[in-house]
């Protein structure tokens, strides 16, 4: 079957576990069990947890992509885990370019973000993708060990190391010192954060990510462009009391609220991918870009 089709054949509930378990609200065990009241008309246990797992051999860019220049790269970051190392990638060439820091999810630098980042590159820029498992050794090769490393580490030390790539990126010699930033779920989160605490960059575009606190909305003096899922119930919850918190303190953001599309939307790695909301989505995203970091 295509991956639409798939998506069309997966009750709701089981995305709905997915994502509780992809978030560690739920154990692998209760997972598992949970799929089996769905495991009728032909469909088992096994195929539906293999249709919502990711599948890394999906990838719009090839590690090697033709005109684009990627290493693994070292940096400091004082203020969370003193040495950071990420994945930074740009087009072949050695003019500045604008930077775009992008922000993985809660299980590492997994090959899905590092194809988000050679995207970013493909489109003009200098992308670097900091791997918040590096401390502990690097993102593992599976999604469940990194979920369970990234769960090991403190939530602000993390803030700080991405904090610090920002800074890293925009000192680089590839970057001609505009930044921006843009993540998904966890990596939304941080991305929104980063919005806050650092007001030079140049604008900020988290996917379904958490939310700051009103206090921190009246800080706010990055462009937002935010993207989230109509579907997802858990993250959308938050958005009402921020976006109030925005509106109060006249700060800039658009919001694009995509309808029928589940949490990770963006992903294609998973059947919660919805080509259509994604390439719109992307497609806004360089848009915001071209205009803040022109």
């Amino acid at each position: 079957m295509t991956q639409d089709t798939r998506q069309a054949d997966i009750p709701q509930g089981v995305f709905d576990l997915y994502d509780a378990y992809c978030h560690g609200h739920l154990s692998r065990r209760g997972f598992f069990e949970g799929l089996g009241k769905y495991a009728v008309g032909g469909l088992s246990v096994a195929s539906l947890a293999a249709c919502v797992m990711p599948d890394y051999s999906k990838q719009q860019t090839a590690e090697d992509e033709e005109g684009l220049v990627a290493e693994m790269v070292r940096y400091d970051s004082p203020e969370g885990a003193g040495e950071m190392a990420g994945y930074l990638v740009r087009p072949a060439g050695t003019a500045p370019l604008p930077g775009v820091l992008v922000v993985h999810e809660n299980r590492g630098l997994n090959p899905h973000i590092k194809d988000v980042a050679r995207r970013a590159a493909k489109a003009g820029y200098a992308a670097f993708a900091p791997d918040a498992l590096y401390p502990l050794g690097g993102y593992p090769g599976n999604d469940d060990d990194g979920r369970t490393l990234q769960a090991e580490r403190d939530s602000a030390s993390m803030l700080a190391d991405f904090m610090a790539g920002a800074e890293f990126l925009r000192d680089h010699k590839t970057s001609n010192g505009k930044v921006a930033t843009t993540g998904f779920c966890f990596g939304g989160a941080i991305t929104n954060l980063m919005a806050v605490k650092q007001p030079w960059l140049a604008c900020s575009v988290p996917f379904y990510g958490g939310w700051p606190t009103a206090e921190q909305a009246a800080q706010l003096e990055v462009p937002l462009q935010l993207h989230l899922a109509g579907l997802d119930e858990r993250v959308n919850a938050g958005w009402p009391a921020y976006k109030a918190a925005l509106d109060a303190a006249g700060k800039p953001y658009e919001v694009y609220i995509y309808d029928g599309v589940n949490h990770g939307f963006h992903n294609d790695t998973t059947s919660r991918y919805d080509e259509t909301a994604a390439k719109l989505a992307w497609s806004r995203t360089l848009d915001f870009f071209r205009a803040h970091l022109a």
